[in-house]
């Protein structure tokens, strides 16, 4: 599936991935992520990768990692290499969290998100100097570092995140089983990624992920946070009840949209083409200049629905 690359572009060690979480179908916006991140690893001649996020296994739908693998393939968005399980690699993740406590980098923490309310944003530290409650089970909270995370991001430009003002993430819940922001740092630096193309719903956890590489001594991949398509007054595509599931039947005129909505439409010659066709004209044209600096996108409810 890869296309010819411009030889500025090319770029031989490159691994980027897709990395969806199987509780759910994949919809416009999954589509979205998808295509730019397959997209951005094919103009550089590079590998991509796909990863199942399913470490939440109580939101885990039976069955839907083989459905997203399925849509995947019908339209054209083939992977290299197996497809890994986050539930398959705890002992990785194990591995990294033992490191960070020997080190006294973590604490545990009773707060629940009843105490803290519905974002962990902004955790203002209460049991950093121990646990507040003498019995319950305990989170495992990554002690950030006071100061300022910068980085450059290839879409948004430079990012500057105060630590302070984020708060400790959580890399291992009250249930036992890991958290997100450790997962991925492991996880990225496992399968070599280099260059991390996804929503930019996420632009501020990689100030975390930075603070965990740099204390699990792991290297940091470049970033690219595409903007997030949104249906106006109602928030993230994912979020909508009116947002519908990809259908492979419909895979020409949904890949259509999204290429649409990355700023690479297809000419009119080409929008009945075969999906394998599209990618290809689109690998050839690719450039993240299109959405640079934008962090939403506004759609209408009806291409919500295409």
């Amino acid at each position: 599936m890869s296309a010819e690359s411009a030889a500025g572009d090319f770029q031989p060690n490159y691994v980027g991935r897709f990395a969806p979480s199987p509780t759910g179908s994949l919809h416009l916006g999954s589509l979205v992520a998808a295509v730019g991140s397959f997209l951005d690893a094919r103009k550089a001649g590079g590998r991509w990768l796909v990863r199942m996020e399913d470490l939440d296994t109580a939101r885990v739908i039976p069955g839907c990692a083989d459905e997203m693998l399925r849509t995947l393939e019908a339209f054209g968005l083939w992977w290299d290499g197996p497809v890994e399980f986050q539930s398959r690699r705890t002992g990785l993740y194990s591995e990294a969290l033992q490191s960070l406590r020997e080190r006294g980098l973590t604490f545990e923490c009773t707060c629940s998100r009843r105490d803290l309310g519905a974002t962990e944003t902004g955790y203002p530290g209460t049991c950093r100097a121990g646990p507040t409650q003498k019995r319950g089970p305990t989170a495992t909270r990554f002690r950030v570092d006071d100061g300022v995370v910068s980085f450059s991001d290839r879409v948004q430009g430079h990012c500057c995140f105060e630590m302070r003002t984020l708060g400790d993430p959580v890399i291992r819940r009250r249930d036992g089983a890991f958290a997100y922001q450790l997962a991925v740092v492991v996880d990225d630096t496992e399968q070599r990624v280099s260059n991390v193309v996804r929503g930019a719903d996420l632009l501020a956890s990689t100030a975390w992920q930075i603070q965990l590489q740099k204390a699990l001594k792991l290297a940091t991949p470049r970033y690219a946070h595409l903007p997030l398509i949104v249906e106006k007054n109602q928030g993230k595509l994912a979020k909508s009840r009116r947002s519908l599931a990809l259908e492979p039947a419909r895979a020409n005129s949904q890949l259509v949209s999204a290429l649409m909505l990355l700023q690479h439409p297809p000419p009119p010659e080409l929008q009945q083409a075969s999906a394998a066709a599209l990618l290809a004209w689109a690998s050839e044209r690719w450039t993240l200049d299109t959405v640079q600096g934008q962090k939403e996108i506004i759609i209408s409810t009806q291409m919500s629905q295409v």
